[in-house]
């Protein structure tokens, strides 16, 4: 951050307080003072270690000190005031305010990465959108994917800085913790229709949290952001991608939002209209009276096309063997799955059981 920031707010106090007040780097020199004579000096009483708790004033022999730009145990400047009574005390605490103030409102204003994870939380107003990305030299009409990294398993793990390390184009790729368990990548693309293109990134990711820190994740892609306004819709569209894909796609760790089909409109079902059309379908028996064997006949019979011979063949029975199942079926659901309609009717039927099932279930296991 440049010293003239607080510098300019040192100049605005000096007609509050007669006393010597200043900034501090972690090293101790003087990067702004109300003596202009000071900066570049180190103050040799500056002696931070051994307090325990940061935030808090500290006194040397002269001055009042107190940390400020504080993460963790490391603290990035500390504001000073000459002498160590009440006055100086509170003189500390007010200009450890304005400071910090003053130093998240450059921050904010000058990091494009701050400014890109307003845009996808919405905390900026459209119409400021154009306004910071001038402000930032930031290009707004380039193509960006958007990504959502989730991690399922050990939370203690912070992935972040592994996959910082993916794009160290910091100018124009982005990487965003959003959550103790989720990170958006927003990546500039070359070419807003090549899909390969973000699958491989995605797969990328996938593989490297899973070998580098054996971490289990899930990839939620969605649509390209063809403007730099897009990128909150296309946010919210990753994660539809990840909870959408964590329902009816629980076997994939990359999940594209354009892929999610019937799943997507489902998802978005009031669960009383959900609970209304399963009622509706399968008047004469719930679907829980399906048993599994029953249940898996029926998938490979979807998934063979309806094709009685093939699906037979894949499940090893005869093909006499497999029409006695769908008769059975029928009797059971008044379906008959070899007619196309109501084959429709109870696929959807199943995929609407297996989100209700879902929103029983805790979000880890999802």
């Amino acid at each position: 951050m440049s010293s003239r920031i607080f510098q300019s707010v040192i100049t605005q106090m000096k007609e509050a307080t007669d006393r010597c007040i200043g900034v501090i780097d972690d090293q101790g020199f003087v990067v702004a003072c109300s003596e202009l004579s000071m900066i570049g000096s180190r103050l040799e009483d500056f002696r931070p270690a051994g307090h325990d708790a940061m935030d808090q004033v500290f006194f040397s022999d002269v001055r009042t000190y107190k940390l400020i730009g504080i993460n963790g145990s490391k603290f990035d400047y500390a504001v000073f005031v000459e002498g160590t009574d009440d006055m100086a005390r509170s003189s500390c605490v007010l200009a450890a305010v304005a400071f910090n103030e003053a130093k998240t409102n450059y921050e904010e204003k000058h990091n494009k990465a701050a400014f890109v994870k307003n845009i996808i939380s919405d905390n900026i107003l459209p119409g400021d959108v154009y306004v910071r990305a001038k402000e930032l030299h930031f290009v707004t009409d380039v193509p960006r994917a958007v990504l959502l990294v989730r991690q399922f398993d050990h939370p203690e793990i912070v992935s972040v800085e592994v996959i910082q390390n993916l794009f160290p184009d910091k100018q124009h790729d982005f990487v965003l913790s959003v959550s103790e368990t989720d990170i958006v990548v927003i990546k500039e693309l070359t070419n807003p229709d090549d899909t390969a293109e973000v699958m491989s990134i995605a797969e990328m990711i996938e593989k490297t949290l899973r070998e580098q820190l054996q971490v289990k994740c899930v990839v939620g892609i969605s649509t390209t952001a063809r403007h730099l306004r897009e990128l909150a819709d296309r946010y919210k569209e990753a994660q539809v991608a990840i909870d959408v894909g964590r329902v009816f796609n629980t076997e994939k760790s990359i999940i594209n939002y354009e892929n999610l089909g019937l799943g997507r409109i489902i998802y978005q079902l009031p669960t009383t209209l959900c609970e209304m059309f399963l009622q509706e379908v399968f008047k004469k028996n719930p679907i829980e009276s399906l048993d599994e064997d029953t249940l898996e006949t029926i998938n490979k019979f979807f998934e063979n096309n309806l094709n009685v011979s093939e699906t037979s063949r894949k499940l090893y029975v005869h093909r006499n063997t497999l029409v006695y199942r769908l008769e059975k079926i029928k009797k059971l659901t008044g379906l008959d799955l070899r007619e196309f309609d109501h084959a429709i009717v109870f696929k959807v039927a199943m995929m609407v059981k297996k989100y209700l099932d879902s929103l029983n279930q805790p979000r880890a296991l999802r």
